[in-house]
C-alpha cells in the first residue's frame, strides 16, 4: 500500500520484507546485508524501499541518517510513520516524480541517535560512511541525478561529485514538519526544487 504512514502497519512491513528478494532491489539488499556484516550489530542498518527504483533508480535522495522510525520500520521510506516522510510522500507526488524513478538514502546509513532521540551526524559518522556510500554509487549504474536533502546531507557534495560525475546534483531543504511548518513559503521551497528535480528527470535522456 502506497500512502502515507502505511509502513505503520505490522502486514505492510511484512509484504516489503517479503520484496528485497525482486529483480530491482536484490543488488542492494545484498549491499545492505554486507554492510551490516561489516559493521556488526550494534549498527542498526535499514533496509531501501522496494516500493522505489532500488537499482534502477535515475535519481538518488540523499539525507543524513536514519531516523527512529526507519530503524522501527525496517525501511529507509517516504511510507514511514512519520510527518517528514509524509511531507516527503506529497511533495514528491505533487511535484509528478515517480519513485520507481528514485531510491532514497543516506549518508551515513546507520542509526547515529540515542534510541530516544536522533542527533546529527558529525564528521566521524561521516568519514566512516564514506566507503560505503561509494559502494552504493558504483552500485546505482542508472544514476544521472543526486538530491542532497538539507545541509548535513550536502556535505557529501565534494564525494558525491567525484565518484559521481556525470549525475546533476540538486541541494533541498529538509521536508521535516520542523522547517515546513516554520513559514508558509517553506512548503513551496520545497515543492519548487523538487520540480526542479522532475524537470531534470523529463529532460529527454532515457534512464535506459
Amino acid at each position: 500500500m502506497d500512502a502515507p504512514k502505511s509502513l505503520a502497519s505490522a502486514e505492510e512491513r511484512r509484504l516489503r520484507l517479503a520484496l528485497l528478494d525482486a529483480l530491482h532491489v536484490a543488488p542492494l539488499t545484498r549491499f545492505v546485508v554486507d554492510l551490516r556484516a561489516q559493521m556488526g550489530p550494534e549498527y542498526s542498518i535499514p533496509n531501501f524501499d522496494p516500493l522505489d527504483g532500488v537499482s534502477n533508480a535515475a535519481c538518488l535522495f540523499l539525507l543524513e541518517a536514519p531516523g527512529p522510525n526507519a530503524i522501527t520500520s525496517g525501511f529507509i521510506s517516504r511510507n514511514n510513520p512519520d510527518e517528514t516522510a509524509k511531507n516527503f510522500f506529497l511533495l514528491n507526488q505533487e511535484a509528478s516524480i515517480g519513485r520507481t524513478r528514485t531510491v532514497a538514502w543516506n549518508v551515513v546509513p546507520w542509526y547515529v541517535g540515542s534510541g530516544t532521540r536522533i542527533r546529527a551526524a558529525n564528521a566521524s559518522n561521516t568519514r566512516l560512511a564514506l566507503p560505503a556510500l561509494t559502494k552504493l554509487l558504483q552500485l546505482l549504474t542508472r544514476l544521472r541525478i543526486v538530491a542532497l536533502i538539507d545541509r548535513k546531507a550536502a556535505t557529501a557534495r565534494e564525494a558525491v561529485t567525484s565518484l559521481c560525475p556525470i549525475a546533476r546534483i540538486f541541494t533541498l531543504p529538509h521536508p521535516s514538519p520542523m522547517f515546513v511548518n516554520r513559514s508558509p513559503h517553506n512548503r513551496e521551497r520545497i515543492l519548487v526544487a523538487l520540480r526542479e528535480v522532475a524537470a531534470a528527470l523529463n529532460s529527454g535522456i532515457s534512464d535506459g
